[in-house]
């Protein structure tokens, strides 16, 4: 069957076209409606909901915070005259974020080249910090005016360079007290990222570029010198200029430093040492303060305060290790602990006061000789007479019959092996007082015989500073304290500790006093004898070979009323209290003379104020 389509009626012409001429419209509406709402919620996003961000953006471009310096504290000696301080200088800085990536390199060319900085030196430093930094750079902390010129010329109004008035610290004694004071210089990376500026880097705003304490009580005063920083908040335009000071917070200063220091004296001992490399450390018995303190060969701190020429730092190297500290540093105190072993021999009850033991040319332990140092002995002698001669082998004998554990043990409460706790814990050496397994640890041997000797006349292991054999001293010109040395007069952050008795018998103490007396008037020790008030103390004579001997000499005075102690090494100085003590009599000299200026003051002024309150 054959199946034909059914052909269907077509629409008109009219329903074919219907709607059509709102098509566009409706279009145009659903994309619009579509634009608009993007648009609105991209508007609700940026204003509502990220508004803050977009705006704390804004403001960084536009607002820069410049840290203001704090003025860091001054020192000053026991009787207000300064020490260390500050003076204005120019600085140049650069502020990265205000220069563009373009014209950074030539920027940087025209430093290196007016500063005398490598190109790669001034990188790092910026490299420091990242781009968005908001924080000034420095470049050279202290530059001369006619560089100043020069960089003005040279680069003009280049945004970035950012030229202004610092202070920088500066001693005007040049190297006086250097190992004392210290010196500041710019902060490394190790320092500033390491622990112990850490905890202080929010509370004292440290940042990178500034100057920080190095060395000395520059050092270990930092955070009290330091102060808190300040700061600007500047409105800048596209170009880096300053527009206007939004609003800023005052700097605070640093706290002053007033040290126990006697510049006088300090002044008395600097030239009593003169060239010698040693070290000169004058001390108040009663309380610890510390009057002077001298180490040569020194250097000037103020070399650190700029950038320090090569010239002067040849110049440096050419000295015998001129930043070791050498009050605080250890050597083998030879005679001088002697005193210990006295103590130890008479407080153990091995020895009475009263002993009387026989001197030989040496004393032999098996194939050893230790040999007096006068190569024949003395013949029988007691305490006093012994310590006036420092016989090697009365001391030798003295120490056996105390035995290594009262010996080495007395040492410890005198403060041997230990630091003294003096503000200048970063250079302190704590010495050295072994115990009697030391040998064994060290060298696979005992201890011997040999060693119990050699420790009682201050050699073998036995090592200490000039600082602790002025506490040692000190012991016996006090009464029988233990006393702590200290600097720090006011300013410190915590107090001193008071000084400690070490429960010494009377007997003991009477019997040490008369032997350090009779070094003087009739022993080792003349040079100090005559034109000064009645001193007491003691020589020593310390191995170093193959170079000379170390030269000691530690006293104290007035005898009766001791006011003062002195001690004087000289490093490879040779001989014993023939050289030392000479060393240290102008620092007596010194003292006494002042101390009767300074009666006759007083004394002059009595009359006259009761002449006053007699005329009113």
């Amino acid at each position: 069957m054959t199946f034909f389509p059914i052909p269907l009626p077509r629409p008109s012409g009219s329903a074919r076209t219907v709607g059509r001429s709102q098509q566009p419209w409706i279009l145009m509406g659903i994309v619009s409606a579509l634009m608009f709402g993007g648009l609105a919620h991209r508007l609700v996003q940026l204003q509502l909901l990220k508004g803050t961000e977009f705006s704390d953006k804004a403001d960084r471009n536009r607002v820069q915070s410049i840290a203001k310096p704090p003025s860091r504290g001054s020192i000053f000696d026991r009787e207000g005259r300064i020490l260390a301080g500050s003076e204005l200088t120019h600085s140049v800085a650069v502020w990265r974020t205000a220069t563009t990536d373009e014209a950074w390199p030539q920027l940087r060319r025209n430093l290196a080249t007016i500063l005398e900085i490598p190109e790669a030196e001034i990188q790092e430093k910026v490299d420091t910090v990242t781009y968005e930094s908001r924080f000034l750079v420095t470049i050279d902390p202290a530059v001369s005016p006619d560089r100043v010129t020069q960089l003005m010329e040279g680069t003009g109004s280049s945004s970035g360079l950012n030229i202004s008035l610092q202070s920088r610290r500066h001693y005007p004694h040049g190297e006086l007290a250097a190992h004392l004071l210290g010196y500041t210089g710019e902060i490394s990376k190790e320092e500033f990222e390491g622990d112990r500026f850490r905890e202080h880097r929010s509370t004292k705003g440290y940042r990178y570029g500034d100057f920080v304490g190095k060395m000395g009580l520059e050092k270990t005063m930092e955070f009290q010198l330091r102060g808190v920083p300040g700061r600007d908040r500047l409105e800048i335009d596209g170009k880096g200029n300053v527009r206007q000071i939004l609003d800023g917070r005052a700097p605070e200063a640093g706290t002053d430093l007033t040290l126990t220091l006697d510049l006088d004296l300090q002044q008395a001992a600097e030239k009593a040492l003169g060239d010698r490399n040693g070290a000169i450390v004058a001390m108040d018995p009663r309380n610890g303060e510390i009057l002077a303190l001298v180490s040569r060969p020194a250097f000037d701190p103020n070399l650190f305060s700029r950038r320090i020429d090569n010239a002067s730092w040849q110049a440096l190297q050419r000295k015998r290790h001129p930043f070791v500290n050498r009050a605080v540093q250890a050597y083998p105190p030879a005679s001088t602990f002697k005193v210990v072993t006295a103590v130890a021999a008479m407080e153990s009850g091995a020895l009475p006061p009263t002993a009387v033991l026989q001197t030989r040319p040496f004393l032999q332990v098996g194939p050893t000789k230790i040999w007096d140092w006068n190569r024949s002995g003395f013949g029988p002698m007691n305490f006093v007479s012994s310590m006036a001669w420092s016989s090697n082998t009365f001391y030798g004998q003295a120490g056996q019959k105390a035995g290594p554990e009262a010996l080495l043990g007395w040492a410890r409460k005198f403060g041997f092996g230990e630091r003294t706790g003096i503000e200048l814990e970063s250079e302190e050496s704590s010495g050295l007082i072994p115990t009697p397994d030391l040998r064994g640890d060290q060298r696979g041997m005992p201890w011997s015989r040999v060693d119990t000797i050699n420790s009682s006349i201050g050699q073998g292991y036995i090592q200490a500073s000039p600082v602790q054999i002025a506490v040692m001293f000190s012991v016996f010109a006090n009464g029988g304290k233990r006393v702590h040395p200290h600097l720090v007069r006011r300013g410190a952050a915590s107090p001193v500790p008071e000084p400690v008795s070490l429960n010494l018998k009377p007997s003991t103490i009477d019997v040490v006093r008369r032997g350090l007396r009779s070094v003087v008037t009739t022993g080792t020790g003349g040079a100090l004898s005559g034109g000064l008030p009645p001193v007491a103390g003691k020589s020593g004579t310390a191995e170093d070979p193959p170079r000379e001997t170390h030269a000691w000499f530690g006293a104290f005075a007035p005898y009766d009323a001791p006011e003062i102690t002195v001690v004087g090494f000289l490093e490879n100085g040779g001989g014993g209290g023939g050289v030392a003590g000479p060393a240290i009599r102008p620092v007596f000299e010194a003292y006494f003379a002042k101390q009767a200026r300074l009666k006759a003051a007083r004394a002059g002024k009595a009359p006259q104020a009761q002449a006053q309150a007699a005329g009113q």
